[in-house]
């Protein structure tokens, strides 16, 4: 009978717990998207290149053509949901300069080199990197509803110098 007792005891505190979190999370989302447009507004002066899944550009100041092949890993916690870790998104971009072969890079929105992420890559004297992954998992679809529909932006910089040009 005690043990009952302390089982539903236990029940109760767990469910009242995630009500709690849940009043937690309707708070707390503006202040997040406010932030999150601050970092964009800053990001203004650079020139993002933004690619839909599955699309490629010639890009003739850069001599190089760029293909977003897709999301080859998509962990990044879904909005509404509290994470241990902000999880990572990675991109499968290939490559190409005017007398390169194709080289399909991957460039993640994290760094961290114990896990094999980088923000960034050179390719051809210039670093590429990733800026922008869109759209952001739900909790209510996950990151697989959304294969195909995704949207990346792209900064191209010449390697070892802050200019976008040559």
């Amino acid at each position: 009978m005690l043990h009952k007792t302390i089982i539903f005891g236990l029940g109760l505190l767990t469910l009242a717990n995630c009500n709690a979190q849940k009043e937690n999370k309707t708070s707390t989302k503006n202040t997040v998207t406010g932030e999150i447009k601050d970092v964009k507004s800053m990001n203004k002066d650079e020139n993002i290149i933004y690619f839909n899944e599955g699309e490629n550009k010639f890009l003739k100041e850069y001599e190089m053509n760029v293909t977003f092949k897709g999301i080859s890993e998509d962990s990044r916690c879904p909005e509404g949901v509290n994470c241990m870790w902000a999880g990572v998104a990675v991109a499968q971009i290939e490559v190409m300069g005017l007398a390169t072969r194709p080289m399909t890079v991957s460039i993640a929105t994290t760094e961290n080199a114990g896990r094999n992420y980088h923000q960034s890559t050179e390719f051809n004297g210039y670093t590429i990197s990733l800026k922008d992954v869109n759209p952001y998992p739900t909790s209510k679809d996950g990151a697989k509803a959304l294969a195909g529909k995704y949207r990346i932006g792209i900064v191209i910089k010449k390697a070892g110098g802050d200019s976008t040009t040559k």
